[in-house]
């Protein structure tokens, strides 16, 4: 009877030690006028008087995550002025920053702003002013956060001007694309933005979200947040599928690419199929010159949460392996409710050299940190 496995606690108190890099840190506003003194006068008066317009045909749910208790945020994380989760540096300091001993969080805004509004004039209004946000209000006040450059993905002139604009500000360090886009991201018509990505120096946080008016599973709309909240890993799988097939990293193969909240134990497979079917049908993609997994491995990394937890706890360090433990970042998705504590994440314990790539050396590396 095999119950070693799944009975051994594993020794994580070394974890807040190291000064570990969160992947997946969640600012957001006290209310959408924060934006305000950001915004022109003319996008003032729009936000005010005909606000918003979500390509999401269901204007009235939360976006992220969605038809879920307390907006989807830890119940203890909200502040004593009542305001949005995530929108007090202080309790964000002494929940996640000092608690665990952060060097940098790298900061995920879901904002709702720039590639999911409609008028893309606006959006692109609203993507430079979050950038302002939060440069000036978060990463001004706290040198250990880093900010994440939203763009206006449907707009090309605007979202290249906005990266261009960010990049060789230390303050940033990824541009942040919705998976969820009205297309899938390695088309042709996304490339110019994605250049401009790798030709800056700026890596791509793909994390997950986006209103593109598509369903949010392959399937159609779901009846609960029970059959969404699993199918996150779906959007990944279709865009690292998109950019590999469609040629994106055989075209610019100076591109990082992070996949942000989706797990990653689903990547090898992932892979294994991409390649068998190249290996059958490589003559309709004649501008690939690797293996699909070649390219994953090569342009690709994932962040751990929401981390898979098998019945056999050894099983994750096989996968681990697989992905390669350099491109592993590890993220706690602060404040929301299933947020990762780096002391119980892995349930089983991590080799040291291992540990310390997956808790600081990797992000260091990738965000070009430190």
């Amino acid at each position: 009877m095999n119950v070693a496995v799944t009975d051994r606690r594993p020794d994580t108190a070394n974890e807040t030690q190291l000064g570990i890099v969160d992947c997946d840190v969640h600012p957001y506003v006290k209310t959408p006028a924060d934006l305000d003194p950001f915004l022109s006068a003319r996008w003032r008066k729009h936000r005010q008087e005909t606000g918003v317009r979500s390509r999401s045909p269901f204007l009235a749910a939360p976006n992220y995550p969605r038809m879920s208790p307390y907006n989807g945020m830890r119940i203890d994380s909200y502040p004593k002025d009542g305001m949005h989760p995530g929108s007090d540096l202080a309790l964000m300091q002494q929940q996640l920053l000092d608690l665990f001993n952060v060097s940098y969080g790298l900061m995920m805004p879901l904002l709702g702003r720039g590639s999911d509004e409609r008028n893309v004039e606006f959006g692109a209004a609203l993507a430079s002013a979050a950038n302002d946000w939060e440069a000036e209000v978060w990463c001004d006040n706290e040198p250990r956060l880093r900010a994440g450059v939203q763009i206006p993905l449907e707009y090309t002139e605007a979202a290249i001007k906005e990266i261009e604009k960010r990049a060789g500000d230390r303050r940033f360090t990824h541009v942040m694309i919705p998976p969820r886009g009205l297309e899938p991201l390695g088309r042709r018509r996304y490339w110019p933005i994605l250049q401009a990505c790798a030709a800056n120096g700026l890596s791509i946080a793909l994390h997950l979200g986006g209103t593109s008016g598509h369903p949010s599973t392959g399937g159609g709309w779901p009846s609960f947040y029970h059959e969404e909240h699993p199918s996150y890993p779906q959007s990944k799988e279709a865009l690292v599928t998109s950019l590999v097939i469609e040629g994106v990293f055989e075209h610019i193969p100076g591109l990082r690419v992070a996949l942000v909240e989706g797990g990653f134990a689903w990547l090898p497979s992932l892979a294994w199929r991409l390649d068998k079917h190249y290996l059958r049908m490589r003559d309709e993609v004649p501008h690939l010159k690797q293996l699909p997994s070649e390219y994953i491995r090569s342009n690709v990394w994932v962040t751990t949460q929401p981390i898979e937890e098998p019945e056999r706890p050894d099983d994750l360090l096989a996968t681990c392996e697989w992905i390669g433990w350099d491109r592993i970042m590890f993220s706690t998705d602060y404040p929301h409710w299933d947020q990762d504590d780096p002391r119980y994440a892995f349930k089983v314990p991590l080799p040291e050299k291992e540990k310390r790539m997956v808790f600081r050396e990797n992000a260091l590396a990738f965000y070009g940190l430190g």
